[in-house]
């Protein structure tokens, strides 16, 4: 009877922890369809840029000449530009690998690679923090709590911004414009993850706002947080520049090959200058915090495209650049990573009892 009692007991519990891990669930993807309407919203206004851009293009050099322009373009250089989007994006996947790896998170590579492409359909949440997305993937494929991978969210994120970076300072300094500013910006924009990467900072802000009860959750999931965070290491922060720097490089190059595209014959030795526009371009979009820097992006780089190329590149040629690699780097990124988010869903709905079977975590 004792033993027959206990089953039933683990079997209420079974029920009652799939309940609430349902319940969870559906909060969660709640929220999801929230972000997809953020998303969408921002794909809307991504277009109605677009059209700006066009307007304005038009009523400088006029309808006939804007169009022309759009004709000039070699499609073999965009798709080229698309796959070197693609690839870079692809490439750091190993520094993802690496994260779960050093949290104890066991995942096959087929299922993580899907589930990390997942998290550049959120790209163009503020801040990219929508990229969490893949925490509750995760959580949902192997039982591994939220806040276990979380840290490998936020290293992901902030590697990528140190690569950025660090690609901005060196095409700064071989262009030599613009130097104290694009520093400083950098600097600026760094901040923030203070608070997420030293504890000091975060014990400072829990000993002051740590008793305040709507505040209490959010103190538990960062004392939980840290407590993982430190399983990275700092080792993995360098291994991770190894793939950031040359992904972030490869973005650059897909706008010389779009340039290219229109028949402009841009020299090699011009590709510095093309990442600095590139680079520039985007961290003064950041400071903003505008959803994938709308707006802010797309005006630096038709300004500078004429500024640095002035013989080669006049407005309305600039334009159809900008819209054309604008729509490479937001459209064509949202494209394949809302496509693995959709593909990964179905982990969502896995039962229980079968979660864990190829998925684990490392103890």
């Amino acid at each position: 009877m004792a033993k027959s009692t206990r089953i039933k007991n683990a079997t209420d519990a079974l029920k009652i922890g799939d309940l609430d891990t349902i319940k969870r669930g559906v909060q969660y993807q709640k929220r999801i369809k929230s972000i997809r309407l953020v998303i969408f919203a921002t794909l809307l206004a991504s277009f109605i840029v677009f059209l700006a851009l066009a307007a304005f293009a038009i009523l400088s050099e006029g309808p006939s000449k804007f169009l022309a322009s759009f004709e000039s373009m070699n499609p073999y250089y965009f798709i080229a530009a698309l796959i070197v989007i693609f690839v870079g994006y692809a490439m750091r996947f190993p520094k993802w690998e690496l994260y779960l790896k050093r949290l104890k998170v066991k995942i096959p590579r087929g299922k993580n690679f899907m589930v990390y492409l997942s998290m550049y359909s959120m790209d163009i949440t503020p801040g990219r923090w929508g990229r969490a997305v893949v925490s509750y993937t995760i959580n949902r494929l192997t039982r591994v709590p939220f806040t276990r991978t979380f840290p490998a969210v936020v290293a992901d994120i902030f590697t990528d911004f140190l690569g950025f970076a660090v690609l901005l300072v060196i095409a700064t300094l071989l262009v030599r414009r613009f130097i104290l500013l694009s520093i400083v910006i950098t600097i600026l924009l760094l901040i923030p993850f203070v608070f997420v990467y030293l504890r000091r900072p975060y014990e400072f802000m829990k000993g002051k706002f740590g008793k305040i009860k709507k505040l209490k959750s959010i103190f538990e999931s960062g004392d939980m947080y840290f407590k993982y965070h430190k399983l990275l290491g700092h080792g993995s922060y360098a291994y991770s520049m190894l793939y950031t720097i040359p992904a972030m490089f490869l973005n650059g190059f897909a706008l010389y090959l779009v340039i290219l595209g229109f028949g402009i014959n841009l020299p090699i030795t011009f590709l510095p200058t093309v990442i600095f526009i590139f680079t520039s371009s985007l961290i003064l979009g950041m400071v903003t915090g505008i959803p994938a820097t709308l707006g802010v992006t797309d005006a630096v780089l038709v300004s500078y495209l004429t500024l640095f190329f002035p013989t080669l590149i006049g407005f309305g040629l600039a334009s159809v650049i900008t819209i054309v690699f604008r729509f490479a780097t937001v459209w064509f990124v949202e494209g394949f990573g809302f496509s693995a988010l959709l593909y990964t869903t179905k982990y969502w709905n896995i039962p229980a009892q079968h979660r864990g079977a190829d998925a684990k975590i490392a103890e």
